[in-house]
């Protein structure tokens, strides 16, 4: 079946490529013109990722990424960006998003990055099902991977697929530090890929949700990379 793909930007020219390529690579493909219509589209039409410009008027990227993940942690969001500033790439993932694209971008990459993502979430899905382990543990911290819910002491704490595929590769081998390239190498395609401001930026988020349950899973190991903690609780 082929996969649905939102395609927000006010910029007509920008959505004429896109679309034409993302038809032309077999996906469906929603249009929106605006932030507003992108939500209403959303809650509509049920898109399996999501592809996002963030200067858009009306209401921008950013604060439509915001609103989406309080509805739906584990759709994949791209930003399309015109920025050049660090802040900006930074503030989108710090958002949930699960990567960017700068314009001008080749459309033969946006699709690859596009399928590459695809690829990770449905190979995720195939491994758990042949090796049965559904459900993952260590200590308090609990990965369920076939409704991909997190949870610490039984508190259900809401991840993004990425935020998902990195802190299950920490998971896997605790106590393990990982460089910024193992987790890329583990928890992403090989195709896919992406800075270590981006994978700090994720883990960084990871650890500002399980402060809401008083808990930090992740340790930094300075100018090394990150491992899992033992997952116990304080006191």
């Amino acid at each position: 079946m082929s996969k649905t793909i939102l395609v927000v930007d006010d910029d007509p020219h920008i959505l004429d490529v896109v679309t034409f390529a993302l038809k032309k690579a077999n996906f469906t493909v929603i249009e929106a013109h605006n932030g507003l219509q992108a939500l209403t589209l959303f809650d509509h039409k049920a898109p399996d990722l999501i592809l996002l410009d963030i200067g858009m008027p009306e209401l921008d990227g950013t604060e439509v990424c915001k609103q989406i993940r309080q509805k739906d942690t584990l759709i994949p969001i791209f930003f399309l960006t015109a920025h050049d500033e660090e802040i900006d790439r930074v503030l989108g993932l710090e958002l949930g998003a699960d990567d960017y694209i700068c314009k001008p971008f080749s459309p033969r990459e946006l699709v690859a990055r596009i399928k590459a993502i695809f690829r990770r979430i449905n190979n995720t899905a195939v491994t758990e099902e042949k090796n049965h382990k559904d459900i993952l543990s260590h200590g308090l911290l609990q990965l369920d991977c076939s409704s991909y819910q997190v949870s610490w002491d039984g508190q259900l704490i809401d991840l993004t697929a990425t935020e998902f595929a990195l802190l299950k590769t920490l998971l896997l081998h605790p106590g393990q530090v990982f460089s910024r390239n193992m987790l890329m190498d583990q928890a992403y395609s090989p195709d896919i890929i992406v800075s270590d401001r981006t994978i700090d930026s994720h883990l960084r988020r990871i650890r500002k949700k399980f402060l809401v349950v008083a808990a930090q899973p992740l340790s930094t190991v300075h100018g090394v990379g990150y491992k899992l903690n033992n997952c116990q609780r304080n006191g």
